[in-house]
């Protein structure tokens, strides 16, 4: 496995019903994580791939604002520990009282296991912080008693957020070294979780990936491609994204350059985009989902749910804009198959 823990800390946050307390229940001092543990690496192997996989992150760098009163700032707690100025647990509670903290400033029912881990990926080295909600499970006996149990919910990781260590190091007046999960609908995470981090959004990977999917409209455009050549242009960019996206790496714009189809242009893609000075990294992490819809078209709504390739638009699909209706020919046979049936069925019924 090319997962290496440097060091990791798990703490419970939990809230007082009757005082509204927040109480931090510190975990033991390397007692049961070693880095050597095969279930820890295996935890952690398992965070790193769920939080790679959330599809709508954002990005950032930490507040050069000063710390308010005699709060301590995370930004200096993490640099005395990179320092050795300090060891990675007192680090590690020190972080958990700065969260709790802001738990408390906000009055919110935020609990969970708080997770802080120093770990290298694939020659990367991160700092994943978060805070891993609680659910509780069932189980049965083989007396068929029933039991009820509490496990960390991976699969709902919201307050999350990881520091690239090396990005941060050589150039920590960038604007995306640090990154972090969306909040959930109708609440942002930045509301204590980023200001516990000190952390302000940088880098909007959803605007440059939109900035992207233009240019290479624009791009085919202007080249003048053919119908097949433009959808396979679109494609290749998606298998690349697909590609960089599965291996936690950015999108690179000389990269796109070689991957799209050159239309016997004089210029590459690339160089199309510094003639037209787009708004637009050399490179940067980018959002899969904006690129998906380069090459389909999808939409629900009212019981309707459709979606098909960008290519049959405008000949096996044709929109009507003025009595709002879709054509659709070649139907899919699957789908034949069950309209006719239904066909069948009403003209059972009526006789």
């Amino acid at each position: 496995m090319s997962l290496i823990i440097n060091n990791i800390a798990l703490h419970f946050l939990s809230k007082k019903e009757e005082s509204g307390e927040v109480v931090l229940r510190l975990g033991p001092e390397n007692a049961e994580f070693e880095q050597e543990n095969a279930k820890v690496i295996n935890f952690v192997d398992g965070l790193h791939a769920i939080y790679n996989a959330k599809g709508s992150k954002a990005y950032g760098s930490f507040s050069s604002m000063p710390s308010e009163g005699d709060s301590a700032r995370f930004v200096d707690l993490m640099e005395s520990y990179l320092t050795e100025q300090q060891n990675f647990y007192d680090f590690s509670v020190q972080a958990g009282n700065v969260l709790k903290n802001e738990i408390e400033k906000y009055d919110i029912e935020e609990t969970g296991y708080f997770v802080i881990c120093h770990y290298e990926y694939m020659g990367g080295r991160y700092l994943f912080v978060a805070v891993i909600p609680v659910s509780e499970h069932y189980s049965v006996d083989g007396e068929l008693n029933i039991s009820a149990a509490q496990h960390l919910d991976t699969n709902k990781l919201q307050l999350a957020a990881r520091i690239d260590l090396f990005d941060y190091k050589e150039n920590n007046q960038g604007n995306r070294y640090i990154s972090f999960v969306k909040g959930r609908a109708g609440r942002k995470v930045s509301d204590f979780f980023l200001d516990f981090l000190g952390c302000e959004e940088g880098l909007n990977a959803k605007e440059q990936t939109q900035t992207l999917v233009q240019a290479v409209e624009d791009y085919v455009a202007v080249n003048q491609l053919d119908p097949a050549e433009k959808q396979k242009t679109r494609k290749d960019l998606l298998s690349y994204c697909k590609d960089q996206k599965a291996s936690s790496q950015d999108v690179s714009l000389q990269e796109v350059g070689k991957v799209i189809e050159s239309a016997g242009s004089e210029q590459d893609f690339y160089e199309f985009c510094q003639t037209q000075s787009y708004p637009i990294e050399e490179s940067f992490p980018h959002e899969q989902a904006v690129v998906n819809k380069i090459t389909k078209y999808s939409g629900y709504g009212n019981g309707i749910s459709l979606s098909f390739e960008r290519s049959h638009f405008g000949e096996d699909v044709v929109y009507n804009p003025h009595n709002d209706s879709l054509v659709i020919y070649k139907v899919p046979p699957n789908l034949k198959e069950q309209l006719m049936a239904l066909l069948e069925s009403d003209q059972s019924q009526e006789e």
